[in-house]
């Protein structure tokens, strides 16, 4: 049977379904993972990016295929919504990748209150590194994120919503 760290290994490669550039660990959905020895079980503990993401249930389905892969078929995906997923679960490595993908990675933390006064966060551009860029819809291609342009090199983005 796999060790913990094993299984934390395994999964630590399952792309997130809508921006495969990007693991759910560096995404920081993957929040736990728990090995019954009596029985070798194994659970996955996960928390969506928010409450009702459609990617959830392909995440289950890349969880379970990748650990039968490795030869674990007793799996339970735990979907958890306490504590709230937060962008500060983001690993550094994963803003990398989301910038690396054209994707503005969350520019602040949490603490974020700007949207609250009608304002918006300074977002650098992820193609030129611009800051001289501007809202066009609080709604990019997916809920948890925001659709910008960049003034320099005209580019449209998406950025990661803080949350």
């Amino acid at each position: 049977m796999k060790t913990r760290t094993e299984v934390f290994a395994i999964l630590s490669q399952v792309p997130d379904p809508e921006i495969p550039v990007i693991s759910i660990e560096e995404l920081g959905i993957l929040r736990d993972v728990a090995i019954d020895e009596a029985t070798q079980a194994v659970k996955v503990f996960i928390t969506p990016t928010y409450n009702g993401c459609p990617a959830m249930d392909m995440i289950a389905v890349q969880i379970r295929s990748a650990l039968a892969e490795a030869g674990i078929t007793d799996v339970e995906v735990v979907s958890m919504i306490d504590p709230v997923w937060t962008t500060d679960w983001i690993s550094e490595v994963g803003r990398k990748k989301l910038l690396d993908y054209g994707i503005a990675p969350p520019a602040e933390r949490t603490t974020d209150t700007s949207f609250l006064k009608g304002k918006s966060p300074e977002v650098a551009c992820p193609q030129c590194s611009s800051t001289n860029t501007e809202l066009v819809s609080r709604f990019g291609s997916t809920p948890c994120k925001a659709l910008y342009k960049c003034l320099d090199c005209q580019e449209p983005f998406d950025y990661f919503k803080c949350h």
